[in-house]
């Protein structure tokens, strides 16, 4: 009698075997430490397992590390921020606001503003529907987020972008899509009055 092969052990599912990143990475790091400020794991055992989320190179070895704590809010649960301008315009920030992991702007006869700058974010992404119809949309970001534009109609009014590619660690990336409809869509960072702004009131909420 043949002996049987040993039956293969389960592999895990193709999404987790893909490579994990840096943003990765880092929103677990980030999500432990959460927890360990909430009492849910020691300091020892907090170390021990941002030591293995640095080093992890796929998703289901990020996954175990989680495995035992409360899952983040889904933002593709929630449902997108809808900010249409109107016969008056409408704007949402330069104070602290919820980031839903998709905002939909519609400039309208009034014009819409998105100020992302006193955020606090920790989605990897957020996407950024734009429709300058009449007024145009303008969207501000801080220094430090990038935004990817390629999925853009620039429309009749266009697309400016005064954004700087360079990202830094931890912070979205902005996906924006929609079109400029006929006034236009403009993305950028703090102009010189924003900035003065910010740096006169640092905590403001």
């Amino acid at each position: 009698m043949t002996a049987q092969p040993p039956e293969p052990s389960p592999r895990p599912a193709p999404s987790e075997e893909l490579r994990a990143s840096h943003d990765d990475r880092e929103a677990v790091v980030e999500q432990l430490r959460d927890a360990a400020a909430e009492g849910r794991i020691d300091l020892d055992e907090l170390d021990s397992r941002l030591e293995q989320a640095l080093t992890s190179k796929t998703y289901a070895e990020l996954a175990v590390l989680t495995a035992d704590l409360p899952k983040l809010n889904s933002t593709e649960s929630q449902p997108p921020l809808v900010l249409k301008g109107g016969m008056y315009g409408a704007s949402r920030g330069p104070g602290r606001w919820e980031v839903s992991g998709h905002v939909i702007a519609r400039g309208g006869v009034g014009g819409v503003k998105v100020d992302f700058t006193r955020v606090e974010c920790r989605l990897t992404e957020v996407a950024v529907e734009a429709y300058g119809e009449t007024s145009g949309v303008t969207i501000v970001v801080p220094d430090g987020w990038a935004v990817d534009t390629s999925g853009m109609d620039p429309g009749v009014g266009g697309l400016t972008d005064k954004t700087t590619p360079d990202r830094l660690p931890g912070t979205p990336l902005i996906r924006l899509t929609g079109s400029g409809g006929m006034a236009g869509v403009v993305i950028r960072h703090p102009n010189r009055r924003e900035r003065r702004k910010l740096d006169s009131n640092p905590t403001q909420g």
